[in-house]
């Protein structure tokens, strides 16, 4: 039954504590469309990423994605003092200092920061991104003895690839008018960015800010410092209480901006009805599941291929991932089935079936709108689960069979006769690919040329996979086909289950192998992979077995933030995630804990103990730990990417990632079902 409620989280608004900086500036908000633009930032409102900004707009939906709107400096000018709202960080330290007056900040439909002046003064900022557009609106509310006041708003642009850092050898040009400016790149064809605020007169005064630093990346091993742009300044007399509104929107090349809307109003009413919608589809029964419906519907997305209409896809992760083809699938089920937005998922899977290419699912879609990636040994396996799970949750067999089953055809077709990458069945059924050159599963890391997880060959998890997609391909055939085809598939289920456990059960160690390579050696690595050949629909393992894999890798895996990518036994496994890019991704899947893994886990977990009442209840308690993440760390109201393998498993990678919170929203429904 569906929970009536209307608060965005189950937590109060954060309090601000200015004593406890650093852990503040580590708790980040992420606002975005289904353009695929984003607004993103900390709780304190200093930047610390080259991904955050107040508008980071998608040009070609939903990618080529660039920061136009940085950050605002905003003033507060009264009986001869200054108040500054906003927050930088150079070198050295943090200026202005706004977060001496910042109280609060909390986040529903936008996100708000109040502050408190002297003098019985306050100003709520609110952010809110349009759900179609590339707009921004800024809206500031003075309540209290605010006769008298001066209020400026300095805007602060890069105008700049989200991938990269702007300098002050840019030449970016300003167009004033009374209570607008349009700023630009002097190349009349590239990007612009609109900026209106009514209330307000705009005065030029086109100035750099030098070296504004992003501790983020230097974590991360980046360059870490920025100058941004500040064509001029807004400003405005009180005469008392008020509101204040500044609208940013960016368009391409030369397309004139959309008349700028009476105030935040408007923006609100859509965002907050859409949620609301939301809400009612996904009959939620708490607010962990209402968190997590709405952290959901951050990664759904609208994608055009070549001509045709525009159709739905899924973003893999914030701030810095496209829609990547297994991402999607993995996370379709619990983004897009689990709260009841079944035509989006149809949509999805016919976006990726419309480039399917010699049996191939793309593994990405390319960043600036090129041609797609088929560089996945595992998507379309991925694709024909979730299918799978599209019929089981619709009865839609129309569709199903109309225009997915085909696909899923032409991908056994493929995989059985041989498609790029040297893919395809070996003479023991089982599937083969790649080489020591390519990076073909999930785990992919590769830098400088080192493939730090080279699993070519005959991975686990692929084949755990293939023969789920025999087994459905047999189960869903339709009732039209002639019995030949569906025993066909049957047959080849058969063998692949044979070679499945003559190749990869390691009776010495009670689990599964995890690659064989192409000269018959075994990775007997203790790695997450195996997890699936017990979770999928179908196992080709028996119930000794599914119980002993279970038992391995909740014994050497399991963490309070999902399975670790590699056993802590292993010489080859890493602590922590930290460095530059080449020591990050060689920690990347040698150790480091996924949260997404929390989902496969959950459900053998389950299968092996027959879902018990009291299997479901220690399966809740496993989700506990991701569920308090949700309200507490790294991005607000979402689910990281990735954890460091020990305590105190740090959060690491993408902020808001969609396969952790599908995951997580799928096992937290499937322990309601009886």
């Amino acid at each position: 039954m569906t929970q009536s409620v209307t608060a965005p989280f189950a937590c109060e608004p954060l309090r601000i504590d200015p004593t406890n900086l650093d852990s503040l500036l580590e708790k980040e908000w992420l606002l975005s469309n289904n353009r695929g633009s984003f607004a993103s930032g900390t709780v304190l409102g200093c930047n610390t990423r080259r991904y955050h900004g107040i508008l980071i707009a998608s040009l070609s939906p939903p990618v080529r994605r660039m920061v136009m709107l940085s950050t605002l400096l905003e003033t507060v000018q009264r009986d001869g003092q200054n108040y500054e709202l906003a927050n930088f960080e150079f070198s050295d330290r943090l200026h202005p200092q706004g977060f001496r007056h910042l109280r609060r900040f909390y986040q529903d439909a936008g996100v708000h920061f109040v502050y408190e002046l002297p003098g019985d003064l306050r100003v709520v900022k609110s952010i809110f991104l349009d759900l179609d557009r590339d707009v921004v609106i800024v809206n500031y509310r003075l309540e209290g003895a605010a006769a008298g006041v001066r209020f400026t708003v300095m805007p602060l642009l890069a105008l700049r690839d989200y991938h990269h850092l702007q300098s002050s050898s840019a030449s970016l040009t300003a167009e004033p008018s009374d209570h607008a400016v349009t700023a630009r790149h002097l190349d009349p064809h590239g990007p612009a960015l609109h900026l209106c605020c009514p209330q307000a007169s705009f005065r030029r005064g086109p100035d750099w800010w030098y070296a504004v630093h992003y501790r983020r990346e230097r974590q991360r091993g980046m360059d870490d410092y920025e100058d941004v742009w500040a064509p001029g300044v807004f400003e405005v007399e009180l005469t008392g209480p008020g509101q204040i509104y500044l609208v940013a929107q960016a368009t391409d090349a030369l397309q004139r901006p959309d008349p700028p809307e009476e105030g935040p109003r408007p923006i609100q009413q859509r965002l907050k009805t859409r949620r609301q919608q939301l809400l009612e589809r996904a009959e939620i029964c708490d607010h962990e599941e209402q968190t997590l419906v709405a952290a959901a519907d951050q990664f759904i997305v609208r994608r055009r291929i070549g001509q045709r209409e525009d159709s739905t896809s899924i973003l893999a992760g914030f701030p810095w991932f496209a829609d990547w083809g297994r991402d999607t699938f993995i996370s379709l089920p619990g983004l897009l089935l689990c709260t009841g937005r079944h035509d989006e998922a149809r949509q999805v899977l016919g976006t990726f079936a419309a480039v399917l290419s010699e049996g191939m699912i793309p593994n990405c879609f390319d960043d600036y709108g090129g041609e797609p990636h088929y560089n996945s040994i595992d998507a379309s396996l991925w694709f024909i689960l979730a299918a799978y799970r599209y019929l089981q949750a619709t009865g839609d067999r129309q569709a199903y069979h109309e225009r997915f089953y085909p696909a899923i055809e032409a991908i056994i077709r493929a995989y059985s006769e041989g498609t790029r990458f040297g893919i395809h069945a070996d003479a023991d059924g089982l599937i083969t690919g790649g080489s020591v050159e390519t990076q073909l599963t999930w785990m992919d890391a590769r830098c400088n040329g080192v493939s730090f997880t080279p699993r070519h060959g005959k991975a686990v998890e692929v084949n755990a996979l293939w023969y789920n997609a025999l087994r459905i391909a047999a189960e869903t055939a339709a009732e039209t086909a002639v019995a030949e085809q569906k025993e066909r598939y049957e047959r080849m289920a058969r063998q692949v289950a044979e070679g499945f456990d003559r190749r990869f059960w390691n009776e010495r160690n009670g689990c599964l192998y995890d690659c064989i390579y192409p000269d018959g050696t075994a990775d007997a690595a203790v790695r997450p992979n195996q997890i699936l050949a017990v979770s999928l629909p179908y196992s080709p393992l028996d119930r000794r077995q599914q119980a002993a894999v279970l038992r391995v890798v909740q014994e050497q895996l399991l963490t309070p933030y999902g399975l670790r990518s590699l056993s802590p036994l292993d010489s080859r496994y890493q602590r922590q995630y930290q460095g530059d890019p080449f020591q990050r991704d060689s920690a990347y899947h040698q150790g480091t804990v996924w949260a997404w893994l929390i989902g496969p886990f959950a459900e053998a977990f389950l299968k092996v103990n027959a879902y018990s009442p009291h299997a479901r209840q220690q399966v809740y308690e496993l989700l506990r730990p991701l569920l308090e993440h949700l309200y507490r760390d790294a991005c607000l109201g979402s689910v990281s990417e990735i954890f460091d393998g020990e305590y105190p498993h740090r959060p690491k990678g993408c902020i808001a990632q969609a396969w952790s919170v599908a995951e997580l929203l799928r096992i937290k429904k499937l322990l309601r079902q009886p």
